[in-house]
């Protein structure tokens, strides 16, 4: 395996509560993380699925190196499984490792990509995010929804809270915005900062928005951008 994206060592982990529920970070993450965003500037985009539809991740993503997400495999499989009570016997399947940028102005959102959404309501299936950006492009908030009380969306409570939340749409249709603080529908649980060289683990099921800042973060210029890295491992 090559050692052009190595992991810090000891990898230095915390947890917070947020709500209900731990979120994982590891601050300085990569040895050379300027090697990774040198990899992601020169590497070709395309727009994420569903975004021509206005669903989804609201910006262009590119493939990132395999010998990044063989690391990150390595570490993450026992460290989620301890963290995160994944029995020892189910497997770990991971999706595509991708460099992420948004790109979609406020006002082009659809009106799914303006409130907090889940990326799968399976009990262990996991987001990793590592930020290749800076403190002034945002960060990951979380939420709880006011209505139903839910924070962690699961097979018993999913079909409930997406009635309840689409009559709630249908009625008031959110404005056309980042979703990032409490409003009527959403209370803001806590924010993860972003931070560059900054690795954040948390379950999908969460109610959760990356909290964008527009006058920043809406580029696709790698450089410039709000430029992450995003894998899910589900097990």
């Amino acid at each position: 395996m090559s050692d052009r994206f190595q992991i810090r060592m000891p990898p230095n982990v915390q947890s917070v509560q947020v709500g209900e529920h731990p979120v994982v970070f590891i601050d300085d993450f990569l040895e050379a993380p300027q090697a990774l965003l040198e990899v992601a500037c020169a590497s070709r985009y395309e727009a994420y699925p569903g975004m021509a539809e206005r669903k989804g991740y609201p910006g262009v993503r590119a493939q990132a190196p395999a010998d990044y997400s063989q690391a990150l495999v390595a570490l993450l499989d026992p460290l989620i499984r301890l963290n995160f009570g994944v029995p020892d016997e189910l497997p770990l399947r991971k999706s595509i490792c991708a460099f992420s940028l948004t790109t979609t102005a406020p006002q082009s959102l659809g009106p799914l990509q303006r409130v907090p959404h889940f990326d799968a309501s399976t009990p262990h299936h996991m987001a990793v995010l590592l930020y290749l950006c800076d403190e002034q492009h945002g960060g990951t908030g979380f939420y709880r929804h006011k209505a139903t009380e839910v924070q962690q969306i699961t097979a018993q409570n999913r079909e409930h809270y997406l009635d309840v939340h689409y009559r709630e749409l249908n009625a008031s249709p959110p404005r056309a915005r980042y979703f990032d603080d409490s409003d009527d529908c959403f209370e803001l649980l806590g924010i993860m900062p972003a931070r560059f060289n900054r690795l954040v683990i948390y379950p999908g099921s969460l109610l959760h928005s990356a909290c964008i800042n527009p006058a920043r973060s809406i580029s696709a210029d790698p450089r410039s951008g709000r430029l992450t890295v995003n894998s899910f491992f589900d097990f």
